[in-house]
């Protein structure tokens, strides 16, 4: 029982981690494209 645990723990470690990175990741890209807007709005 104790290594299902332990496997479970892992897992859902290494999901939130992933996680992280892709929200991380998806942010950038909104930034990103928020720059673009401005700029193109100035011109």
């Amino acid at each position: 029982m104790k290594k299902i645990s332990a496997l479970f723990l892992l897992v859902a470690a290494l999901g939130s981690l992933a996680g992280c990175n892709t929200v991380d990741g998806f942010g950038k890209d909104v930034q990103h494209v928020g720059e673009k807007m401005q700029d193109a709005s100035k011109k």
